[in-house]
């Protein structure tokens, strides 16, 4: 008799990632259409970076509750219930023209959202350790894709009447279909153990401080980006384009960070992206067209979507497989901290003549000298313990 052993089956994560893009589509269309949205709800403007902080508010609270249910009913379950709150979350929006039901709607989709992303991440992040960087790029480039084909939905379906809700509620429902009946393998909950306290404040400071500036900038970005394109007179077919090309500056970085993570220190390297990031708003303030604008906000997209990844492989540099999970969540939680904040500061630069990009400019300029002056501290110590 023959004494063979079968390989290993591949775990199937398609239908987290099918679902999680579909979401994607949803949520990057809904994210454009809040803002552009409001007046033809009897809402003031300036209700847009509340609403933004009010999601990320959500999100902050999902990151730290969120794991016990993920526990109690599984991924698929819990993916599932995420959605289902998120729909009714947006179904609220249209039946009630009130700006505190509207903060509390995105509160509560906030900690839904977090919910998607705890889920999804722990999800493709168990099984073969070997292949943890390749599906996080596949989580990366299916939430960014997904994303940035949503913006599109602001020319092509339009910002009023009740046909931008059909398709995103379309889109989210078939999502739940996919989970509900998609065959997948789910990560056993005995896979993941907390990090103490302790074990958190030790973690790397500039990953963290990375995924709090990550947060700081793209919750303005996503909060009032458009607002901002809107002042300048962009009008909304080429608005949601421009968004498009944000996010697809975002999805074509994700490749080319792990092949520079080979040649540059990360801490190092979200310096340079910060830099990056520097540039392209220079870009945008110093050469007029909406060609040149178009290129300068590929470049910030390149440059903010780039920080969060990099500061979640420096957060996760060394650390046991068990501990992931929790340390996700802990940059997905100082995320949050910088997304709250993120558009209400924003918010203050709005009236001033380079309005957010007057903001984003001095958030990444500030970061790029922070992590250069710790990358030489690294360098140091690094040199001094050999």
């Amino acid at each position: 008799m023959e004494n063979t052993l079968a390989p290993a089956p591949k775990a199937r994560i398609s239908v987290p990632v099918i679902a999680l893009a579909l979401y994607a589509v949803a949520s990057g269309y809904l994210m454009s259409l809040i803002p552009l949205m409001l007046p033809h709800y009897g809402l003031e403007s300036s209700l847009a970076s509340w609403l933004a902080s009010a999601f990320y508010a959500g999100l902050l609270v999902g990151a730290v509750a969120i794991e016990p249910m993920v526990t109690k009913v599984g991924h698929r379950n819990a993916f599932v219930i995420c959605l289902a709150t998120f729909i009714t979350t947006i179904a609220v929006l249209p039946a009630f023209n009130n700006a505190p039901v509207w903060l509390a709607a995105r509160f509560v989709a906030g900690i839904a959202v977090a919910g998607v992303f705890v889920i999804v991440e722990s999800w493709l992040l168990h099984g073969d350790e070997s292949q943890r960087g390749k599906r996080l790029g596949l989580y990366m480039g299916s939430l960014y894709g997904g994303t940035s084909l949503g913006q599109l939905g602001i020319g092509v379906i339009g910002v009023t009447g009740g046909v931008p809700f059909i398709v995103i509620f379309t889109m989210l429902l078939i999502a739940i279909v996919v989970l509900l009946f998609g065959e997948t393998d789910q990560p056993e909950s005995e896979h993941s153990t907390p990090l103490s306290l302790k074990q958190i404040a030790k973690l790397n400071h500039a990953a963290i401080i990375g995924c709090i500036v990550s947060g700081l900038t793209l919750g303005a970005i996503y909060g009032l980006m458009p607002v901002e394109l809107s002042q300048r007179g962009i009008s909304t077919s080429d608005l949601g384009s421009l968004m498009a090309l944000v996010i697809l500056g975002g999805m074509a970085v994700q490749p080319i960070v792990p092949w520079m993570s080979k040649y540059f220190g990360r801490t190092f390297l979200m310096a340079i992206f910060c830099l990056m990031g520097v540039a392209a708003i220079t870009i945008t303030t110093t050469i007029s067209g909406i060609h040149a604008l178009g290129v300068g906000l590929f470049l910030l997209g390149m440059a903010t979507f780039a920080l969060y990844p990099v500061a979640i492989n420096l957060g996760c540099d060394k650390l046991d497989a068990n501990y992931i999970v929790s340390a996700t969540q802990v940059m997905l939680f100082s995320y949050s901290l910088g997304s709250v904040a993120g558009p209400v500061l924003a918010d203050w630069f709005m009236t001033g003549a380079q309005g957010l990009m007057g903001y984003l400019f001095a958030t990444l300029l500030a970061t790029c000298i922070y992590m250069l002056i710790a990358s030489i501290k690294t360098k140091r110590q690094a040199v001094a313990g050999e």
